[in-house]
């Protein structure tokens, strides 16, 4: 394992792609996840909406508030020494304008000590990254499957199958990477898509089931450590803690039933 020895920026994660660095990205929620993460080398930690689902017990990430994302974030950051912290805006937090999105961008950035936000969206959201970047806040872009629009898509399923489609996804890449945006997320999206997408932008491109040519990857911490009930087949789980924490608990409870404990 590698510990960082400096502190990640929106500069360093420019400097890898120009570099060709991959850069390694991990959701946390929580402290000791955010200093488990750090020890272990990982460049960027993303507070992701994903909490509502991983976590809260919702079935989307549409119910997660502001103030979720507040706390888990703020404690996120007590938890990391170097590596940069994203936090996602939830779902309703910014979409009505870019006026909107600055409100809730600052006062994370203010109540969290987080270094950027992510907003999900391509083309349309053009003109709230733009917004935002002009008065100092580092954005974070997410597009091809945006979770926040599954209603819309009916489901969580790949995007960009067709040369259409594929078509309005290269180009989502190129108005965020031109209007401000210091990173985007690629979520399920054809590799050639992705590979291409990240050719022909300066920004890095961080994937999650869009392939290897990515400047980086992000993985669910819960996929990741094998404590989801079913992994997405683009998440590999690296160890199988779900079935280890209820042995554990399993063995335990046994133990105080039949007197061995304490």
């Amino acid at each position: 394992m590698t510990q960082l020895k400096k502190r990640t920026t929106a500069s360093t994660l420019l400097a890898d792609k120009q570099a060709q660095r991959k850069q390694v990205w991990l959701t946390a929620y929580d402290t000791p996840s955010a200093t488990l993460a750090e020890i272990a080398g990982v460049d960027v930690i993303l507070v992701g909406d994903s909490l509502g689902m991983v976590s809260l017990g919702f079935d989307s990430t549409i119910p997660v508030s502001l103030e979720d994302m507040m706390h888990h974030t703020a404690a996120v950051v007590r938890g990391r020494d170097k590596a940069w912290v994203v936090c996602d805006l939830p779902f309703g937090s910014y979409q009505q304008s870019p006026e909107q999105a600055f409100e809730a961008a600052a006062k994370v950035l203010q109540q969290t000590g987080c270094d950027a936000v992510k907003i999900e969206g391509g083309q349309h959201m053009a003109a709230t990254i733009a917004f935002l970047s002009e008065r100092g806040i580092a954005v974070v872009a997410h597009i091809g499957l945006t979770p926040q629009s599954v209603k819309k898509f009916g489901g969580f399923k790949k995007q960009g199958g067709n040369p259409k489609a594929a078509e309005v996804i290269f180009q989502d890449a190129m108005s965020v990477s031109q209007t401000g945006a210091v990173a985007v997320v690629l979520e399920c999206i054809p590799d050639d898509l992705a590979a291409r997408i990240t050719a022909a932008i300066e920004i890095p491109t961080i994937g999650i089931g869009a392939g290897k040519d990515c400047d980086g990857q992000v993985l669910v911490w819960h996929d990741l450590l094998g404590l989801s009930e079913k992994n997405p087949p683009f998440a590999p789980a690296y160890a199988n803690l779900r079935e280890q924490i209820t042995n554990a608990i399993g063995q335990w409870s046994e133990d105080v039933r039949t007197g061995k404990q304490p």
